[in-house]
């Protein structure tokens, strides 16, 4: 029992002495005045602006195609009897070459029939013009002061026999070109890209006897987007002329190993845009890809898969800035002379993965800032630090330890916002 009442009392002793120590400790805390703490400008890193002369150039891709790719097809019927040796698969040939010779004897034997048929009709009118005459003769030794009827002058005979001579004339061209036709002439220079019809076999009019293709000029058909088309000062309709000529075009491929090079030119743009990619396409031509457009030797073969450098237009002040510099499509920041940021509005006329070109919007001698804001905007006050003299810290495990200070470029503008 007085075990109970012992336990209980130091208990309780225990508690109020605790209590009393807290107090007394509590009144010997020294009073801390509350304090607004100093705000530090964010640090941020920038670039000068230092323009330079900038060239644009656009790679793109495209398939070699003649300009001129037609079907030879008969327009007389006969059988093949003979035709040119150059008339085989990968043939060249000169402009007007015969190719195919269709049997023509029927053809002969129609003309010298229309011929005569023209002498004849030309005899008959002849006659009639004579009848005429002498029906006005006549009629004017009657002394008859009435005007002559037509028939009495035989001019509806006469009109009748000028329209069959006519038509024996119609009817004898018609027969010639026919005979002419027995004869398939090359329209073009150019190459066989398929030979279908041969000697011995008959043909209606229609028949597809061959496939052909021009060697004079070649076209590279090149896909390009806005931004391409912004670089090269290409517009949507552009036509090439004597006082604005098209850009100048490189094209490469690898052919047996070896790679080559020819020298073109944008001619013209599509027409239209492709409602599949939403782009338009630029046509680069090559004059005499067998020729004289050849590569030393090495023509510019049709179907040939290329690659297209095309020139663009050059940009004298263009500033070139990292990537992390754009924040959004067009907008940088440009810290003042008095440390705060300043939102611009640039054009840009080229980007890529690690950089941009700038062809307004900035002066040179800007500072630009080149590192993610992290919560400042226009008119904040930074801290500016030029990357370029920060020292890095070394690590004295690992000589090839990192800078302790990097600016990390940003892949997506957008991750700027």
């Amino acid at each position: 029992m007085f075990r109970k009442f012992f336990t209980l009392i130091g208990t309780v002793g225990i508690v109020v002495g605790g209590v009393a120590l807290i107090m007394m400790m509590g009144a010997l805390r020294p009073d801390i005045k509350p304090s607004q703490p100093d705000i530090v400008p964010p640090t941020v890193f920038y670039q000068i602006a230092q323009p330079q002369s900038v060239t644009l150039d656009v790679s793109a891709q495209g398939e070699v195609r003649p300009r001129t790719d037609i079907s030879l097809t008969a327009q007389v019927a006969g059988r093949v009897i003979k035709t040119s040796d150059e008339f085989v698969n990968g043939g060249a040939f000169e402009k007007d070459d015969l190719l195919i010779k269709i049997e023509d004897a029927d053809y002969r034997a129609s003309t010298a029939a229309a011929k005569a048929r023209v002498a004849q009709a030309l005899e008959g009118l002849r006659r009639e013009e004579a009848e005429a005459a002498l029906a006005r003769r006549d009629y004017e030794d009657l002394g008859r002061g009435e005007v002559a009827s037509e028939l009495t002058l035989r001019l509806p005979q006469l009109a009748q026999a000028r329209a069959n001579y006519e038509a024996s004339q119609a009817e004898h061209r018609a027969a010639q070109l026919n005979l002419e036709r027995t004869e398939i002439r090359a329209p073009f220079q150019g190459r066989v890209r398929e030979r279908i019809a041969g000697v011995g076999q008959y043909v209606s009019p229609g028949a597809q006897l061959g496939r052909i293709f021009s060697t004079d000029v070649a076209e590279i058909r090149l896909p390009l987007t806005d931004n391409d088309l912004a670089k090269l000062g290409l517009s949507l309709a552009f036509v090439e002329t004597e006082e604005n000529p098209g850009p100048p075009v490189r094209l490469s491929a690898m052919i047996a190993g070896q790679q080559h090079e020819w020298q073109a030119r944008i001619a013209r743009t599509d027409g239209a845009i492709d409602p599949a990619t939403r782009q338009i396409s630029a046509i680069a031509v090559v004059d005499d890809p067998y020729g004289e457009g050849a590569d030393n030797g090495t023509p510019l073969i049709m179907g040939l898969f290329v690659n297209a450098s095309i020139e663009g237009q050059p940009y004298e002040n263009a500033f070139v800035l990292p990537r992390s510099a754009l924040y959004g499509r067009d907008v940088i920041y440009v810290i003042a002379s008095d440390d705060t940021l300043q939102q611009r509005t640039v054009g840009v006329v080229s980007s890529d993965r690690d950089t941009i070109t700038i062809a307004s919007g900035i002066e040179p001698g800007d500072r630009i800032v080149t590192s993610p804001l992290r919560g400042a905007g226009d008119g904040d006050k930074v801290s500016p630090t030029d990357p370029s003299v920060i020292k890095p810290v070394a690590n004295d495990d690992d000589e090839s330890a990192p800078s302790e200070y990097s600016a990390t470029p940003v892949a997506n503008a957008g991750e700027n916002l």
